[in-house]
């Protein structure tokens, strides 16, 4: 099998923990690192000879790697992205994929005429937890779903190119698309800045899908405690997933209510069940999946279309908060 030669551009936060995952692969090497900051590159792991670096990116799309992994500011994805794939390499780029939907657009269609593949780092996809969580959905157990709520907040980091909403939300965003495989039809959003101008810190949104179930996505960098949970009401069963409690991640309810002919609202309590979670990295199984549809062509779960559908709900968030500036408003996703 051939080997694979990758090469992730940005050394900040999230490159290092790529470059682990990607060095763990079979048949796989990390062949180059590029960033702007030769001082980041100094701190390059000297046990790791082979690993060239570089701070001109044009270096690694003229050399010899098959794919390379963006893991840079979101204002620099399309651009990188773009290059890398007239340079005729794969391309995983971290969320959100882009900072507009003619991008992404652009992106999913150059990557479609070239012939490579274009992923987005959409992580919790592949986390085992979300795994349980979406054939509980999709298998019919918890019965109709009437809503799911999803809450993200802690407080920081903040950050100075995008808001709270560009940031976090892309996190929740991919989760109930993959969870239902359906896209919402409407969008509301609040949102407020608190400590930068013109930033939001602070934000709700409600997605509205067919059949008269809604989402709620709350996000924040503004509060004391450090909350990663989605909860999914259906009429038979409810779940709770937790991504701060390692040993409970999953918890189904059998617990409910019902409408008499009365009507009275009658109520149903019974045992809750904590599934076995076979845990595997989900930072893992995303480049396993990214390495994979190299290899065979297939598409990979979070391919560029997943991000330019959630990039489409971003933007319309974000529409909302520039032209209604802070009303409660909808409009199409």
């Amino acid at each position: 099998m051939k080997n694979l030669r990758f090469g992730v551009i940005g050394w900040g936060y999230w490159g290092p923990k790529i470059a682990r995952n990607l060095e763990a692969l079979p048949h796989s090497t990390l062949a180059m690192v590029a960033d702007m900051d030769a001082f980041r590159l100094a701190k390059l792991p000297l046990n790791q000879p082979w690993i060239q670096t570089t701070t001109h990116v044009k270096d690694m799309l003229q050399s010899d790697i098959d794919a390379v992994v963006i893991a840079t500011p979101v204002r620099t994805h399309f651009q990188l992205a773009r290059e890398a794939l007239w340079h005729d390499k794969h391309v995983l780029v971290e969320k959100p994929l882009t900072a507009s939907v003619e991008e992404a657009e652009e992106l999913v269609a150059l990557a479609q005429e070239r012939q490579r593949i274009l992923m987005v780092g959409h992580t919790f996809e592949y986390n085992p937890a979300v795994n349980e969580l979406r054939k509980l959905v999709q298998s019919g157990d918890l019965g109709k779903i009437y809503c799911v709520e999803a809450e993200r907040v802690n407080l920081g980091l903040f950050r100075r190119d995008i808001n709270v909403i560009w940031d976090l939300a892309p996190h929740d965003i991919s989760i109930l698309l993959y969870l239902l495989g359906k896209k919402p039809e409407r969008i509301k959003v609040q949102a407020h800045s608190h400590l930068q101008s013109h930033i939001e810190d602070v934000a709700h949104l409600d997605l509205d899908f067919a059949d008269n179930m809604n989402a709620h996505i709350h996000v924040s960098w503004l509060h004391p405690c450090k909350i990663r949970r989605v909860t999914v009401i259906g009429d038979a069963r409810m779940v709770v997933y937790d991504d701060t409690n390692p040993a409970e991640m999953i918890k189904i309810y059998n617990k409910g209510a019902d409408v008499n002919a009365d009507p009275v609202v009658s109520y149903r309590y019974g045992a809750i069940t904590i599934p076995h979670i076979d845990w595997i990295e989900p930072l893992r199984l995303e480049c396993e999946d990214f390495a994979q549809a190299i290899r065979t062509g297939v598409q990979p779960r979070a391919h560029g279309g997943i991000g330019l559908e959630v990039v489409r709900i971003l933007a319309s968030a974000q529409d909302i908060l520039e032209k209604q500036e802070m009303q409660n408003t909808e409009v199409p996703v």
